[in-house]
């Protein structure tokens, strides 16, 4: 039997990695946060400096960084990759024969998105991309333009994947947790 590869898209505070740890709660997966693994960049490195930016890595860029945490021995969650319609049609040909690929994508608004990163500010949070609302602004209209695409190839479930369209219900995690694991099982 192959292992599950969940894959959680969306825009930024949707909640996907929220959602991604409490099922790491659940059972042993192998955790992979495109978005942490590249805030750990240097900040003086090239890489570092387009992330504080804002700005999106080159696929060819991002592609060796990802594959280098992409293991067989056990289930992946993967949360925020692929971003562009390049990295959801490498993931789904290169993976899609070795695991079970399923896209999770959590569908909120943009005011909704604000209202999150405006919240994890507030809690405590310090990513340094969530404190410049230029920056916010400019990661809100590139998942727009550049990642809602990819999302849109996912739904139409090319071969080897399902995909889930996940509209939660609301803001309280613990409800929207169960809406997404009933959806999904």
């Amino acid at each position: 039997m192959k292992p599950e590869m969940l894959v959680f898209v969306g825009g930024q505070g949707s909640g996907k990695g929220t959602f991604a740890k409490m099922l790491l709660k659940q059972h042993n997966y192998n955790y992979i946060e495109a978005g942490d693994i590249l805030r750990q960049m240097p900040n003086d490195s090239e890489i570092g400096k387009k992330i504080a930016r804002g700005e999106l890595l080159q696929d060819e860029e991002l592609f060796p960084i990802i594959e280098k945490y992409i293991t067989t021995d056990k289930d992946i969650i993967m949360d925020g990759f692929p971003r562009t319609i390049g990295q959801a049609k490498w993931l789904v040909e290169k993976y899609s024969d070795i695991f079970n690929i399923r896209v999770i994508f959590l569908n909120i608004t943009e005011e909704r998105m604000i209202a999150r990163i405006k919240n994890r500010i507030k809690e405590g949070g310090n990513r340094a991309d969530d404190m410049d609302e230029n920056a916010v602004r400019k990661r809100i209209a590139a998942f727009k333009t550049i990642t809602m695409p990819a999302i849109e190839w996912l739904s139409t479930k090319p071969d080897g994947i399902e995909f889930f369209d996940i509209k939660l219900p609301g803001d309280d995690v613990d409800i929207n947790f169960n809406y997404i694991m009933k959806t999904i099982k």
